[in-house]
């Protein structure tokens, strides 16, 4: 995030209890590390229902995350894959279903009997249930499937007032940079962040360039280390690394010093 620091020393730690970051969508004292439920408690409820989200929430996490793709008509919808079959009783791609084929479809008893029945939602029906009730990462997958979903990301968040970083905790990111970036210039007030896999996508040169429109950097958990945080702080942004799935892990992104960890068990992050 972009952080501001004037003043002494003492005048900067007397303000810090107070004081937050001006970019940042995230009420949160420095040294804490935000938990971040990967589209949401996905390792206690079927992942990108409503079910999951609830359950993070419940579980007291910062922030969900999940992932946003199009319908065959247009419509914004919370999934993952870019075909239904692993996490549906349907099969297909989501880009050849309608909204109304999509939300016939049962998206949670494969997780498990107990969630027989939840459907694939909306973006808009995740907005507005959890708005003012968690952060939400919004992350666009394979934008070029869907030609202008950035807009129409934007147009859902400001339908609702949600494009005000002190009113509501939204970030949105993707593996996109190019997507990153033509959301950032349709809606600037919004955090953005890249996620990253490439270790050559974390050069001092990627960072610079990440710098002119991004507030986060999310790399893979295989990645991260306390050079690579404090490079990423260096160049004035935050880092939330995905995707941690045991204590280890979390421990040790943790004392690496990140701020962020996304996890499938928003109950390993202290």
């Amino acid at each position: 995030m972009k952080k501001i620091i004037t003043g002494a020393l003492t005048t900067m730690l007397a303000f810090s209890l107070i004081v937050q970051p001006s970019g940042n969508a995230f009420a949160k004292n420095y040294n804490d590390t935000l938990t971040i439920a990967h589209r949401g408690a996905s390792g206690y409820a079927p992942e990108n229902t409503m079910a999951a989200f609830e359950k993070a929430v419940d579980m007291k996490s910062d922030v969900f995350e999940l992932d946003v793709q199009l319908s065959q008509d247009g419509e914004l919808v919370v999934i993952h894959d870019t075909s239904v079959d692993r996490t549906t009783n349907g099969s297909g791609k989501v880009k050849d279903h309608t909204l109304a084929e999509l939300r016939d479809l049962d998206a949670g008893s494969w997780f498990g009997e107990a969630f027989t029945g939840e459907r694939i939602p909306t973006l808009g029906e995740v907005l507005d249930e959890y708005r003012g009730k968690s952060g939400i990462l919004i992350e666009i997958k394979s934008p070029s499937l869907y030609p202008e979903i950035e807009q129409k990301v934007a147009d859902e968040l400001k339908e609702r007032n949600m494009h005000k970083p002190n009113n509501n905790k939204i970030i949105v990111q993707s593996f996109d940079h190019d997507s990153v970036q033509t959301f950032h210039n349709i809606l600037p007030s919004v955090p953005v962040g890249v996620l990253v896999y490439n270790p050559a996508d974390l050069t001092d040169q990627s960072l610079e360039d990440f710098s002119r429109y991004a507030e986060y950097v999310n790399p893979s958990k295989g990645l991260v280390d306390k050079d690579l945080v404090k490079s990423i702080h260096d160049y004035d942004m935050d880092i939330h690394p995905w995707t941690a799935r045991d204590h280890e892990s979390v421990e040790a992104l943790e004392e690496a010093g990140v701020d962020g960890i996304i996890t499938d068990y928003p109950d390993y992050v202290e």
